[in-house]
Protein backbone atom coordinates (compact mmCIF):
# COMPACT_ATOMS: atom_id res chain seq x y z
CA UNK A 1 0.00 0.00 0.00
CA UNK A 2 1.72 3.47 -1.22
CA UNK A 3 2.25 5.92 1.72
CA UNK A 4 1.14 8.94 1.65
CA UNK A 5 2.35 12.05 3.59
CA UNK A 6 1.64 15.59 3.18
CA UNK A 7 4.38 18.22 2.60
CA UNK A 8 4.81 19.63 5.59
CA UNK A 9 6.31 16.55 7.32
CA UNK A 10 9.05 16.65 5.08
CA UNK A 11 10.44 19.22 7.94
CA UNK A 12 11.77 15.13 10.20
CA UNK A 13 14.22 14.74 7.80
CA UNK A 14 15.69 11.45 9.66
CA UNK A 15 12.49 9.97 9.46
CA UNK A 16 11.11 10.47 5.99
CA UNK A 17 14.55 9.33 5.34
CA UNK A 18 14.20 6.48 7.45
CA UNK A 19 10.38 5.49 6.28
CA UNK A 20 12.22 5.61 2.40
CA UNK A 21 14.65 3.34 3.24
CA UNK A 22 12.08 0.95 4.84
CA UNK A 23 9.57 1.44 2.40
CA UNK A 24 10.58 -0.86 -0.99
CA UNK A 25 8.17 1.72 -2.96
CA UNK A 26 8.16 5.36 -2.88
CA UNK A 27 6.34 7.98 -0.81
CA UNK A 28 3.98 10.33 -1.81
CA UNK A 29 4.05 13.86 -0.86
CA UNK A 30 0.61 16.23 -1.04
CA UNK A 31 0.64 19.53 -0.59
CA UNK A 32 -3.25 21.47 0.05
CA UNK A 33 -4.43 17.76 -0.38
CA UNK A 34 -2.99 16.96 -4.22
CA UNK A 35 -0.19 15.18 -5.10
CA UNK A 36 2.94 17.16 -5.38
CA UNK A 37 5.72 15.27 -4.82
CA UNK A 38 7.25 11.49 -5.14
CA UNK A 39 10.73 10.53 -3.05
CA UNK A 40 12.44 7.05 -2.66
CA UNK A 41 15.51 5.75 -1.40
CA UNK A 42 18.52 5.91 -3.93
CA UNK A 43 18.83 1.88 -3.90
CA UNK A 44 15.10 2.01 -5.22
CA UNK A 45 15.46 4.96 -7.20
CA UNK A 46 19.05 3.31 -8.93
CA UNK A 47 16.57 -0.46 -8.97
CA UNK A 48 13.86 1.00 -10.91
CA UNK A 49 16.14 3.23 -13.58
CA UNK A 50 17.99 -0.56 -14.27
CA UNK A 51 14.62 -2.09 -14.72
CA UNK A 52 13.09 1.01 -16.78
CA UNK A 53 16.28 0.90 -19.04
CA UNK A 54 15.90 -3.10 -19.30
CA UNK A 55 12.25 -2.23 -20.54
CA UNK A 56 13.67 0.35 -23.20
CA UNK A 57 15.82 -2.14 -24.31
CA UNK A 58 13.61 -5.10 -24.84
CA UNK A 59 10.80 -2.64 -26.37
CA UNK A 60 13.82 -1.70 -28.95
CA UNK A 61 14.89 -4.95 -29.53
CA UNK A 62 10.72 -6.19 -30.51
CA UNK A 63 10.54 -3.35 -32.63
CA UNK A 64 14.03 -4.09 -34.86
CA UNK A 65 12.26 -7.63 -34.63
CA UNK A 66 9.37 -6.22 -36.48
CA UNK A 67 11.35 -4.12 -39.04
CA UNK A 68 13.80 -7.27 -39.70
CA UNK A 69 16.68 -5.45 -38.19
CA UNK A 70 18.52 -8.97 -36.51
CA UNK A 71 21.54 -9.88 -36.24
CA UNK A 72 23.54 -13.24 -35.88
CA UNK A 73 23.47 -14.17 -31.63
CA UNK A 74 26.98 -14.78 -31.53
CA UNK A 75 27.79 -11.53 -32.95
CA UNK A 76 25.64 -9.72 -30.35
CA UNK A 77 26.33 -11.51 -27.32
CA UNK A 78 30.25 -10.53 -28.06
CA UNK A 79 28.91 -6.78 -28.79
CA UNK A 80 26.99 -6.99 -25.56
CA UNK A 81 29.87 -8.38 -23.78
CA UNK A 82 32.12 -5.93 -24.87
CA UNK A 83 29.79 -3.00 -24.33
CA UNK A 84 28.83 -4.05 -20.72
CA UNK A 85 32.27 -5.61 -19.95
CA UNK A 86 31.34 -8.84 -19.14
Amino acid sequence: MPQIIPIKDLKNTSEISELCHKSEEPIYITKNGYGDLVIMSMDIYEQTMKQLNFYRELELSEKQIKEGKTKDARESLASMRERYAL
